[in-house]
């Protein structure tokens, strides 16, 4: 079984790097109508990102899912193939955080211990993410860029502390609710006929929605804000077993969502674009219009790549690579991108099925939420469905910061996959 999984990621991988290599010349070809001169180079590369991955693989985590990898690696490589073809010094910039990135991914492989020692540290984890949330508003360190305090800086070097803050708070969510689950199951309150929990344990709860209003109020970070609540509503529906904190916090979110739209204006724009967008065609609405233009141009097969003029759009490297995929590979394409995501997300929730443990399994599940939903938000707000967030796509936009934490959830569900196997392999041998 582990040679079969390996063998099957291999062939993956070799499939991903053919897709990743025909999608950079053919981006050359588009632009320059030639083959790039360093078509050579550029392969070698690929090869050896993959083949350090899968050679780390094989020695340190055999019996893991074999898809996670090959998926992450030929939406990493679409991604900067995307982000050469639009801008060559951000192109640069991201080959050097896929390098640390995949290094990152490595070493977790390599020196992680079992993921369930994480729990030991669960507040430990609540501390550094809740540190990590708000370091962005901190003086001297924070920035605030594109309306968002987001950033932070440490010397030249600039970064999102949300993107790590969400691994962290997975590990505690996932900690905490591990050891309350059963109290917070019990549902001996009956409201209109609807077995809701004790009002003392909704607690957690109402904490995470005053964490998430924070977020969106202090930081103008929609995205973030958002994809914290759902995380921790997620785990807890998924832990208790419970619909009715489904509905409570339906009723939360919707209460939040309209005491911040009634209250501030960026959260009053984002909305008001969001509905009609042509209302400002040449100011706040002009991204949207420009990304409906391009979509519609890429019609089923796109323009082809590198024959687009995906540039027009600002951001269009980070909020928007989708537009640009949507305009020079069509809807085929962009259907490709939704169904690596769906694939991702069921190798996710399969490793989380099959592991025993539950604070593994809650881990996995609330790593797996975290992937699958930040691309739900950014695609549907680029497409219409929802009011634009702001988040990455993961593993395809600009931004060193998602990449470097999107590879370390991958090798954190993969190592959870690895143990989990051999725990079933030596029960079977037994």
């Amino acid at each position: 079984m582990q040679t079969k999984r390996r063998k099957t990621e291999l062939l993956l991988l070799l499939a991903s790097s053919i897709i990743i290599i025909l999608a950079y010349a053919l981006v050359s070809l588009g632009k320059h109508s030639s083959v790039p001169a360093n078509i050579t180079p550029f392969l070698a590369v690929i090869v050896l990102v993959l083949a350090g991955a899968h050679i780390a693989m094989r020695r340190f985590a055999p019996q893991a899912d074999s898809t996670l990898l090959p998926i992450a690696g030929v939406l990493n490589g679409l991604g900067y193939v995307i982000i050469a073809r639009l801008d060559n010094d951000l192109a640069g910039l991201q080959a050097s955080w896929t390098f640390i990135s995949v290094a990152a991914f490595i070493t977790i492989l390599a020196i992680s211990p079992s993921p369930t020692i994480y729990q030991r540290y669960k507040y430990t984890f609540l501390l550094l993410g809740v540190f990590l949330l708000v370091l962005p508003l901190f003086p001297v360190v924070g920035r605030e860029i594109n309306g968002a305090r987001i950033w932070a800086s440490l010397g030249s070097i600039n970064f999102q502390p949300g993107e790590f803050a969400k691994i962290a708070l997975a590990i505690f969510f996932a900690g905490y609710l591990v050891e309350r689950r059963e109290i917070l199951a019990l549902t001996n309150t009956r409201v209109l006929g609807i077995s809701v929990p004790e009002p003392r344990h909704l607690g957690p709860l109402v904490l995470a929605w005053g964490l998430s209003l924070l977020v969106m109020i202090a930081e103008k970070d929609l995205g973030s804000s958002l994809l914290f609540f759902m995380l921790f509503v997620a785990l807890l529906w998924v832990s208790t077993q419970k619909n009715s904190y489904l509905f409570i916090s339906s009723i939360l979110f919707i209460g939040g969502a309209v005491f911040a739209w009634s209250l501030f204006t960026h959260v009053q724009k984002r909305v008001d674009v969001w509905i009609d967008p042509f209302a400002d065609p040449t100011g706040d609405g002009f991204q949207l219009i420009q990304t409906s233009f391009a979509l519609a141009e890429g019609g089923l097969t796109g323009t082809g790549l590198g024959v687009g003029n995906p540039e027009r759009i600002p951001e269009v490297e980070t909020d928007f690579i989708f537009a640009a995929i949507g305009e020079e590979i069509g809807l085929f394409g962009t259907t490709a991108i939704l169904l690596a995501f769906v694939l991702i997300i069921h190798s996710g929730f399969q490793i989380a099925m099959k592991t025993k443990r539950p604070f593994e399994k809650l881990l996995a599940t609330g790593l797996t939420t975290l992937l699958g939903f930040q691309s739900f938000i950014i695609i549907a707000g680029v497409i219409r469905v929802l009011p634009l967030t702001g988040v990455t796509l993961p593993f395809v936009s600009y931004g060193g910061s998602s990449l470097f934490a999107n590879w370390v959830i991958v090798a954190i569900l993969l190592r959870i996959s690895n143990d989990s196997n051999n725990r079933i392999h030596r029960q079977g041998v037994q």
